[in-house]
């Protein structure tokens, strides 16, 4: 009985992690400056990530971020990634580099889960600072 249980448990953990494993299809990069203008395009993520233009908005694509806020948007009927607010790199990831922005797209019907991330490039708008000698 308890051999016969172990087989079903391990059985069920295999049919699970191929079930995960076929909803995850792909992941893509891209690198954009910060500060792009609204509406400024990043690239097709339809074409990159083989997907059906006509297909994303009845599948209900949507886009979700780690970072709280909505930077980005899809424009369902072309496919294309685009800027929804503008990006200050100091101000998302600080000092840190690369900046990286992971994304997650997702899509039903059936479900299929993408990543996504978006480097985040300085474009040197600080002015800079040099520390002064101090003489005695």
């Amino acid at each position: 009985m308890r051999r016969r249980l172990h087989a079903w448990q391990v059985l069920l953990w295999w049919h699970h992690f191929f079930l995960l494993w076929i909803t995850i299809d792909g992941q893509a990069r891209y690198t954009i400056p910060e500060e792009l203008k609204q509406g400024s395009v990043v690239g097709n993520i339809s074409k990159d990530l083989g997907l059906v233009v006509s297909e994303l908005y009845q599948r209900k694509l949507r886009i979700t971020s780690e970072a709280g806020k909505q930077y980005f948007t899809v424009d369902l009927a072309k496919g294309e990634l685009v800027v929804s607010e503008r990006i200050d790199r100091e101000g998302l990831c600080g000092p840190k580099s690369p900046c990286l922005l992971p994304l997650e797209v997702v899509i039903e019907n059936p479900l299929q889960l993408h990543r996504v991330d978006i480097e985040i490039q300085d474009i040197n708008d600080n002015s800079p600072e040099f520390p002064t000698k101090k003489r005695y």
